[in-house]
């Protein structure tokens, strides 16, 4: 894991020393320096209680005097923690550009002091800088963001009885849960609207029946009329800082 509190990250001439996590702030700027592009290889980020997820970033600047260098490639989170760039490389497209890639690994897997905590989970935000031969700078502080979430899981749905009689009552059961990047363990996620979603046997796509609620344990349990053969499924769309989900199908014919 490469999250720390105090290290220092050089790209090029620049060396930027972060002895502290700072408050996110506006993106500041001095000159004609710009950032022509900035992109993340993924919008949000799903991050497990085991395997690292990787997440890859591009930035190109561009001045009239040429960009000398590119210096900080934090990712930041709300609550501070950052997590610093692996591998960086950097090129000269043009005598007036500069363009880097970089990657973070992002894990809970408990090896480090400094690895991913609950309160983390979120928006986080891109800290770079770059640097012009003739003193104009562009520090990016604010306005590059990505989701960072915890994953989330739905156990395989399970309807009774199987095959079901025509206008009689299905009972369909699962479970939704969530990683806890404090314990390294899926916990149940309580108090979640989960969608109840039907596939008819020969249709292409699904259809939400119901929402229901989850319990205090994560359990998830309703009953539906049983009007057709197909397939029924749940569905959990996630939250601010919990990733979306979609349950393996149960298929009940109709006798």
């Amino acid at each position: 894991m490469h999250i720390r509190t105090a290290a220092a990250a050089t790209v090029g001439s620049l060396t930027l020393l972060t002895l502290v996590a700072p408050l996110a702030q506006a993106d500041e700027h001095k000159g004609d320096i710009v950032f022509t592009s900035v992109t993340f290889s993924k919008s949000t980020v799903n991050v497990g209680i085991s395997a690292p997820q990787k997440l890859a970033v591009t930035a190109t600047a561009k001045d009239d005097s040429g960009i000398r260098s590119m210096a900080g490639l934090k990712l930041v989170s709300f609550d501070n923690r950052i997590q610093y760039a692996k591998s960086p490389t950097c090129t000269r497209p043009t005598t007036k550009t500069m363009k880097c890639s970089w990657s973070y690994s992002l894990e809970s897997d408990r090896t480090d002091y400094a690895d991913l905590r609950n309160s983390s989970a979120g928006t986080w935000h891109l800290d770079v800088e770059a640097a012009a031969y003739d003193g104009d700078f562009y520090t990016l502080d604010s306005s590059a963001k990505v989701k960072v979430k915890r994953y989330a899981k739905l156990a395989t749905t399970q309807a009774t009885p199987e095959p079901v009689v025509k206008g009689r009552t299905l009972t369909v059961t699962g479970a939704l849960t969530r990683a806890d990047w404090n314990t390294n363990t899926y916990t149940g996620f309580a108090a979640q609207k989960v969608a109840l979603q039907f596939r008819k046997s020969g249709a292409s796509t699904y259809t939400t029946v119901k929402t229901v609620t989850t319990d205090s344990a994560g359990k998830l349990r309703t009953t539906t009329t049983a009007n057709a053969s197909g397939t029924w499924r749940w569905h959990f769309a996630g939250t601010g800082t919990t990733g979306s989900a979609t349950a393996a199908g149960d298929g009940v014919a109709l006798k």
